[in-house]
């Protein structure tokens, strides 16, 4: 058995590879420069090279993929690359992480809508990860040091907003089950159940550090601009579109019947197992 899986030195692909190790199955690292990768299996697939993505796929059980932050018309090169490349290959499983971008708009003509329709079109069988926000993201400076240094945490959510958060490490283990078990396919949400609020979440931050965290509700537009020097000016404009719908919505609380818990038995960690999961 052979998966490939993208972005596996990344936030989403490195612990998905690690979870793939531990249970013996033969995980093999997609990039760029084989030669920069020394320590892990690897196999050459640059999104913006469609012959090598079909050389990477080709008798590959299962592809591990999500689209890198970027502009969305270089994404829709990679989503274009990825969809033929599946199509000519003929991988027997893809699972893709749509990492936070919203997929329930009918209408919606994104690079990632757009890669998820032409692997549907291919007959390959593929799972979709979806999730609405990553607990990760509150490790960003922007959001982590005002917690420790003011006791503010700060966000750009209403604070009656309430979310299903998850982990990289949730997606993970949610994307080693999809790639080797492809009894579930279609859409799996991977996210708290019930949703959790911002200020539930500077509660479990008060909990955790043994003081009060209050909470303040930032502007979609003032997160981007202090994303701006972190990740950059179209990376961080995209950032700003999401929130930017999350304000015109009551909660992003996912689809139970389609939920990780529901379909595969799978819990996210929650806020305070998360920070002491990740040593802080």
């Amino acid at each position: 058995m052979r998966y490939i899986i993208h972005g596996a030195t990344g936030a989403q692909g490195a612990p998905l590879i690690k979870i793939m190790f531990k249970e013996g199955h033969n995980a093999i690292a997609a990039v760029r420069d084989t030669l920069a990768y020394q320590n892990i299996f690897c196999v050459t697939a640059d999104m913006s090279c469609l012959s090598s993505l079909i050389t990477a796929y080709e008798g590959a059980d299962g592809i591990f993929v999500h689209l890198p932050l970027g502009p969305e018309e270089q994404r829709f090169e990679y989503a274009q690359n990825i969809s033929r490349a599946v199509k000519i290959a003929k991988p027997k499983r893809v699972v893709v992480s749509t990492s936070g971008w919203d997929i329930t708009n009918p209408d919606d003509k994104s690079a990632l809508s757009s890669l998820i329709r032409n692997i549907e079109k291919s007959g390959t069988s593929m799972a979709v990860i979806a999730t609405t926000l990553y607990l990760e993201n509150l490790l960003l400076p922007i959001v982590l040091n005002t917690v420790m240094a003011e006791n503010i945490f700060q966000y750009p959510l209403r604070p009656d907003h309430a979310a299903s958060w998850c982990s990289h490490l949730d997606v993970a283990y949610v994307a080693a089950e999809l790639l080797t078990k492809p009894h579930v396919s279609g859409i799996v949400w991977v996210g708290q159940l019930p949703a959790v609020t911002p200020e539930g979440i500077a509660k479990s931050f008060s909990k955790h550090f043994g003081r009060n965290i209050s909470y303040k509700s930032l502007k979609p537009e003032e997160f981007g601009q202090m994303l701006v020097p972190l990740i950059g000016l179209d990376a961080a404009s995209e950032v700003v579109k999401v929130y930017e719908s999350k304000a015109l919505q009551n909660e992003s609380e996912i689809n139970e019947e389609r939920s990780a818990q529901k379909l595969l038995g799978l819990k996210p960690h929650s806020v305070s197992e998360w920070l002491i999961a990740m040593g802080i």
